[in-house]
């Protein structure tokens, strides 16, 4: 009898710790190409970001949006751009916009799950009204910028300061991403252990200006060209920033007991020394290079590390994946689906086979008219955006030529058989182009105008101090 009590009670136990909720951290880096980091690429020294995607599970078909605002509301709120206005490029700082307040975030989710919330970084989800900012959606803490860009070091973009303690303009004395790796690590040891801890992190680095230390610009002296040499230490940098925060986590007994999740919001832009070679285009495109991510998964509930999953992950599907992975339920209405069976178990889901890289009918779609995957094929439509070349990185001091193939209206492609989109099908496989294209318009019934970008001038600093300000819409 002894024995059988004893045996329920490891049993009870073992349940106990399986299903206890992970902390977690959700990386997202700015603008980093496919080819910008050392995983992909051994030319790029980023030890910490090696060893956890290669201890952890690498995403190699994880998808994004071509630029800032549209992946990170993607992210957050499990819907499509094209269903939040957000299709047509990103929220500039004077638009009288914000992501919309009828979704719910996905931070609002875990808290009602328990969890303490905090986001460090880049929000760019618009801050014309409070209401609008993180604090109001669901994070508890926020230590970050309200915008797209802006100075490494004094923290200014236009002709205003943009940095917040919370609700506080403050203006930190160190390089972005010093001071993102100090605030994580204060959160993490004065985090109560008892409860699960999520973390969202999307960095500064590494979006122009290209700013950074001379120690780290120093470690690529073989490097010829300025821009790439620079932009290439602004990704150690970040390196070693995620190292600290991994240390942290260590220091405070809850390493073995986090997720970590690591994405681009888009792909590198070649005009500012990111790059994507060997896939084509660039940010701001729907091709491979703006839209497919570099990307993993580490840690707690992994159940197969040391693998590459080739199943399809796309930016909506964070939002229901982590949510499932912190113990929650499903989430209804959304476009993204929970993917977390799959990547915890390192099997494929047959739930993710189509998604949409983009969708504006707006007259002038800057960052690509129509896009579509499925399965193994994607159309693009129209306009795809303005880097439709493929750009190897530059091997002397000049800086990448910007060259512009021209396109077909209609383009067809076997991602399987050619991922890096040279050889367009749409004249010879005339039935998948008709099939994808009548699916496109399936979507397109869900499209909502885009937001309004029209600058506002009560947004000007200078009525706030001289910090960009909520309040004006």
């Amino acid at each position: 009898m002894d024995v059988f009590v004893y045996g329920l009670l490891l049993l009870t136990l073992s349940k106990c710790v399986v299903s206890k909720s992970p902390h977690i951290v959700f990386i997202v880096a700015d603008d980093l190409g496919w080819n910008d980091v050392g995983f992909h690429n051994p030319a790029v020294l980023s030890p910490n970001i090696n060893y956890l995607a290669k201890h952890g599970m690498i995403l190699n078909n994880s998808y994004v949006q071509p630029v800032c605002s549209p992946s990170r509301s993607a992210f957050l709120s499990g819907f499509y751009p094209f269903k939040s206005g957000l299709q047509n490029y990103v929220i500039g700082p004077e638009a009288p916009s914000c992501a919309p307040l009828n979704q719910t975030l996905l931070p609002q989710k875990l808290k009602e799950l328990g969890y303490a919330t905090h986001m460090i970084g880049k929000w760019h989800l618009g801050m014309c009204k409070w209401e609008c900012t993180p604090t109001y959606r669901g994070f508890d803490t926020f230590y970050g910028y309200y915008n797209g860009k802006e100075d490494y070091y004094n923290y200014t973009v236009f002709n205003g300061s943009d940095f917040r303690d919370n609700k506080e303009p403050i203006r930190p004395n160190e390089y972005s991403t010093y001071a993102y790796a100090r605030r994580a690590d204060k959160i993490i040891t004065q985090q109560n252990k008892s409860q699960p801890m999520f973390l969202y992190l999307p960095f500064q680095s590494v979006h122009q200006p290209i700013e950074v230390p001379e120690i780290y610009e120093n470690m690529y002296q073989d490097i010829k060209n300025e821009g790439r040499r620079k932009f290439s230490g602004m990704v150690t940098a970040m390196d070693d920033a995620i190292g600290n925060v991994t240390d942290s986590l260590k220091r405070n007994g809850m390493f073995e007991d986090t997720l970590i999740i690591f994405t681009s919001d888009n792909g590198g832009w070649p005009i500012y020394s990111g790059n994507n070679y060997p896939l084509r285009g660039s940010k701001a495109t729907v091709y491979e290079g703006g839209t497919r991510a570099s990307a993993f998964v580490y840690g707690s509930g992994l159940q197969k590390p040391n693998t590459v999953f080739d199943g399809m992950v796309h930016a909506v599907d964070w939002m229901p994946t982590i949510l499932s992975a912190a113990g929650g339920g499903q989430v209804s209405g959304i476009d993204g689906v929970n993917l977390w069976p799959s990547i915890s178990e390192g099997v494929p889901s047959s739930l993710r086979s189509e998604f949409i890289y983009n969708l504006d009918d707006s007259v002038v779609p800057y960052i690509g008219r129509a896009a579509i995957r499925m399965g193994d094929y994607k159309l693009i439509e129209g306009f795809a955006g303005a880097w439709n070349g493929w750009y190897p990185v530059p091997e002397n001091e000049e800086d990448a030529k910007i060259d512009e193939p021209k396109v077909a209206y209609y383009q067809l492609y076997n991602l399987r058989d050619d991922p890096y989109e040279h050889n367009n099908l749409h004249t010879k496989e005339h039935s998948m182009l008709e099939k994808m294209k009548e699916r496109l318009n399936e979507y397109r019934k869900y499209i909502v105008p885009p937001l309004t970008e029209k600058p506002d001038p009560a947004s000007n600093p200078n009525n706030y101090n001289g910090y960009w300000t909520p309040g004006w819409c």
